[in-house]
């Protein structure tokens, strides 16, 4: 049956209401209600809601999700973040129940797709690419769920023998990215060099960890961009965290945001888990941990933004919450909230090799509708009342009641609030 949502409004105000036939925005606007399917349409109220298209994660960990309180990071380092996962006791099992909740969250909150980087040098093995293929079987039409493996240091030599047998399993398993962390190793030259190829020979996208510290000696995007020029991968290749990017002086970041572009390398920027993390030990001065957004725009960088770690040794926080991302690009990124929305929705939805949802007619009906009287109220506010669309089909919805009691003159008591 159809379904026709009346009285919401789009992301400047206007009023915007949606004839939603199948999988797809049948008409948009005035032309919602005047069609003539509309007459048979199921009707959807959504005045005191805005419509924005759905989110998506472009950069995340649903293997290490939820494990905040079973592994302690000793000093809130990315140190002590690394060393916690190594003591932390996880089996193929535990990840799948962790990360469906997380995905779970993420849902009601407006993802409908996630890329999650899954870590195969551990002592889990490859249980999180299997845990993880699982959930993507069970969120199918849902949640579009991309899986990229995630490398630490170099696959050659004698000693990565066993990575690189983990690495063909977890292709096996039909992983949908080749990722890496290549500071992780000896060599990340070395490295870059070989995931490109690995990536290139599996003719999947590829998603590096790079340039994860505000050193500004530390610079390998440069070499990545190289590699991924050569081995064709421009338009599937994205660079995630370039934290040093933002350390370096306003030419060679501007030149460097060109090889990007020219290049066809996104920049998935990770505001909170970077902020959380570096910095550390600096009792004055810290720098800020993000790269040069308005550089890498304005060079024809696409820029989009990720949540990273939820809950875990590397960010105790963090709501699983694409409202929460925006509002820290709008603080730390000095980005309008109409902006910041964008790159945790259509901007990252491009990352993902997804068709933008613009709410027009012709579009797919994925969508998100919140309780909110504009865009910046909706970032700022991050209510949970909130309904998800995939495909046309409501798939999650959270409604909020709030009871505030009376307030009498003179007391310090403000009265009570639930949920």
């Amino acid at each position: 049956m159809p379904v026709l949502l009346t009285g919401g409004r789009d992301d400047r105000g206007a009023m915007l209401d949606l004839l939603v036939v199948g999988e797809t925005i049948a008409a948009a606007g005035a032309a919602a209600a005047a069609d003539p399917r509309a007459a048979g349409a199921h009707r959807v109220d959504l005045a005191g809601h805005l419509l924005l298209a759905a989110a998506a994660e472009p950069h995340a960990h649903l293997d290490k999700a939820l494990l905040r309180g079973r592994a302690p990071n000793r000093d809130g380092s990315l140190a002590g973040a690394l060393e916690a996962m190594r003591g932390a006791a996880v089996t193929r099992d535990d990840i799948l129940e962790r990360a469906r909740q997380a995905a779970a969250i993420a849902l009601r909150r407006g993802f409908t797709a996630i890329r999650t980087h899954v870590d195969v040098g551990g002592h889990a093995g490859t249980a999180g690419v299997e845990a993880l293929a699982r959930l993507r079987d069970e969120l199918r039409g849902v949640v579009d769920l991309q899986i990229a493996v995630l490398v630490a240091g170099q696959l050659n030599g004698r000693d990565a023998q066993s990575l690189r047998q983990r690495v063909r399993v977890a292709l096996g398993l039909g992983c949908d990215v080749v990722g890496g962390a290549p500071w992780r190793g000896a060599d990340p030259a070395r490295a870059i060099d070989e995931l490109t190829a690995v990536a290139a020979d599996a003719e999947l996208p590829v998603d590096l960890h790079l340039d994860e510290t505000t050193d500004a000696a530390v610079l390998t995007v440069a070499r990545y961009a190289e590699r991924v020029a050569a081995r064709g991968l421009g338009g599937r290749a994205a660079a995630s965290h370039c934290v040093s990017l933002g350390q370096q002086d306003p030419a060679r970041a501007r030149s460097l945001a060109r090889e990007l572009a020219a290049c066809g390398v996104a920049v998935v920027v990770l505001p909170q888990t970077n902020l959380a993390l570096q910095g550390r030990g600096l009792a004055t001065r810290a720098p800020r941990a993000l790269p040069p957004l308005a550089v890498l725009e304005e060079a024809g960088v696409l820029v989009a933004a990720g949540g990273d770690n939820w809950q875990d040794p590397f960010n105790p926080v963090g709501r699983i919450d694409p409202m929460e991302t925006a509002s820290l690009l709008a603080a730390a990124g000095h980005l309008d909230p109409r902006h910041a929305y964008a790159l945790v929705s259509n901007r990252a939805r491009q990352v993902l090799g997804m068709p933008a949802a613009l709410l027009r007619a012709g579009d797919a009906a994925d969508f998100l509708a919140i309780r909110a009287g504009g865009l910046t109220e909706a970032v700022a506010g991050g209510t949970e009342d909130r309904m998800v669309w995939r495909h046309g089909r409501l798939v999650a919805r959270t409604t909020v009641r709030w009871e505030t009691g009376a307030v009498e003159a003179g007391t310090a008591d403000p009265g009570t609030a639930s949920a």
